[in-house]
């Protein structure tokens, strides 16, 4: 009874512990947001003041009305929605059936094909070569110039590829014995089983898509009707910068400093800020084991 009592209280404590890491881990996380909140709903003049934790000290809305008011925003915003659902759902079943393909032991060309898509890896045309290529099939100044050339992403089909090679080949054998085709084991066996990894690479594929703005600048910068949000929040970021109009940031006297905006520095070398990605990639597989 005594040990049942010490346990029990070892057990509270722990417990106590516990909830106070995970409060103090949730306050850091939510603070940088609650603070960009303040901000962004607090005067502007009052804001380079300083000293804002996460509640405005002057409250206004003048921020989001001139926000608005740039119509590139409001449809730069609803084009990367579109990009990033659209993009995301067939980027995720194309690397799954493909990964699925090559996984089939009985696939004569696995090998050669493996070979192929490996060399893509580390080789490739060239932003030139890539251009022209987009020229001669006509995507510029379109919008499926955002889908059609990541329709394929051949990290994800070796990393889908990988874990369905862990599965059970007795799974795929035992239904061959019941009837079911190709097509029935990989929509109804493998997909389902596939979870976790479509997760994690469902979030690769949509954070690349929200993110990407230089294809944008590359294809589509004299079409105002296909620009992203990135690719708008950067003509602003600049125009403040330099102190230019934003509707005429696509002007000769006004260009954009790729290289610096895109995290490069002038050594070249990159100072990003995407890495807490990767760090939440672990917790996000596991909702969906």
């Amino acid at each position: 009874m005594q040990g049942l009592v010490q346990k029990n209280i070892s057990d509270r404590i722990f417990d106590t512990l516990l909830y106070v890491v995970m409060t103090i881990v949730l306050i850091v996380t939510l603070y940088p947001f609650l603070n960009v909140l303040a901000i962004s709903l607090n005067d502007s003049l009052d804001t380079v003041k300083g000293g804002l934790t996460i509640w405005p000290r002057q409250f206004t809305l003048k921020n989001y009305e001139t926000i608005f008011k740039f119509e590139g925003l409001v449809i730069g915003f609803r084009n990367s929605v579109i990009r990033t659902v659209l993009g995301s759902i067939i980027g995720v079943l194309t690397a799954s059936m493909v990964a699925y393909t090559l996984s089939r032991r009985d696939f004569q060309a696995r090998r050669l094909f493996s070979v192929l898509f490996a060399l893509t890896l580390y080789f490739s045309g060239g932003l030139i070569p890539g251009y022209l290529l987009i020229r001669s099939l006509g995507l510029i100044g379109t919008f499926w110039v955002y889908i059609i050339p990541s329709i394929l992403g051949v990290f994800n089909v070796f990393v889908i590829r990988s874990y369905i090679d862990g599965l059970p080949i007795a799974l795929q054998e035992s239904a061959k014995m019941d009837g079911a085709n190709d097509y029935t084991i990989f929509w109804r066996i493998i997909l389902p089983l596939c979870q976790p990894v479509l997760a994690t690479i469902a979030l690769f594929v949509a954070v690349g898509h929200w993110n990407s703005w230089f294809d944008t600048y590359l294809y589509n910068a004299s079409k105002p009707q296909n620009t992203t949000l990135q690719y708008e929040l950067i003509k602003v970021l600049q125009s403040t910068q330099s102190a230019t109009d934003y509707r005429n940031i696509n002007s000769k006297q006004s260009t954009i400093d790729c290289r610096r905006i895109s995290g490069f520095d002038q050594d070249g070398d990159y100072h990003g800020r995407n890495h807490a990605d990767f760090a939440r990639i672990p917790f996000f597989t596991e909702i969906f084991r």
